[in-house]
Order: structure tokens, then C-alpha cells, then sequence
């Protein structure tokens, strides 16, 4: 009765938990896959772009900034960006936090 007892429980356990192993490793391989080209990919895609429009910025360009200030932009530093809203009234904003460019300034 013993050896019986000894016998199932040895050989249940030890065959589905090599599979189990392989399985496991599979379902996390597609899990982070799918987190991959769903969530990583388009993101450092969308800094990359941010990137580009920020190193792109030119003076006459109509942008909006993450605050919501629309205006054009009539002097830039490496940092700072200065953003005429109105006439005359002119904002030093960072230049990270200009979030698009409504208007490309016109090609003279």
C-alpha cells in the first residue's frame, strides 16, 4: 500500500511541473511582447518625435505650449523659448514645455 501511495505521488508531481516550467516562461515571453508593442514602442516613437519638433523650432512658428498659451515665437535659446501671445506682451517659456507647433512659420 505504501509503495502505491509513493508511486502517484512522485510520478503526478514530476511530469507537470516540467511542463508547467516551459509554459510558464512562454506566457511571460508574451506577455511582455504584447507590453512591448503596445505600451514601450509607441511611447519612446512619440519621444522621439517631441525630440525632433523641439530641435525643429524656428522663430515665426505659431506653437501652444502645455499650459495652453498659444502664440508665436519671436527669439529661442538652447533652453528658453520667448512666445509673443499678444501684441507686445511677450512670455519666456521652457522650451520642453512647448507642446505643438499649430504653424510653421512662412519660408521667406
Amino acid at each position: 500500500m505504501i509503495d502505491l501511495a509513493h508511486a502517484m505521488g512522485t510520478g503526478g508531481a514530476g511530469g507537470a511541473a516540467g511542463g508547467g516550467d516551459f509554459s510558464f516562461i512562454l506566457v511571460m515571453a508574451a506577455i511582455f511582447a504584447i507590453f512591448y508593442f503596445l505600451l514601450i514602442r509607441p511611447q519612446q516613437k512619440r519621444q522621439k518625435e517631441v525630440k525632433e519638433m523641439l530641435k525643429d523650432l524656428n522663430r515665426g512658428d505659431m506653437v501652444m505650449t502645455t499650459g495652453g498659451l498659444h502664440g508665436k515665437i519671436t527669439g529661442l535659446t538652447e533652453q528658453v523659448a520667448t512666445v509673443e501671445v499678444s501684441d507686445k506682451v511677450r512670455v519666456k517659456v521652457a522650451r520642453s514645455h512647448i507642446a505643438t507647433v499649430t504653424q510653421k512659420a512662412a519660408i521667406e
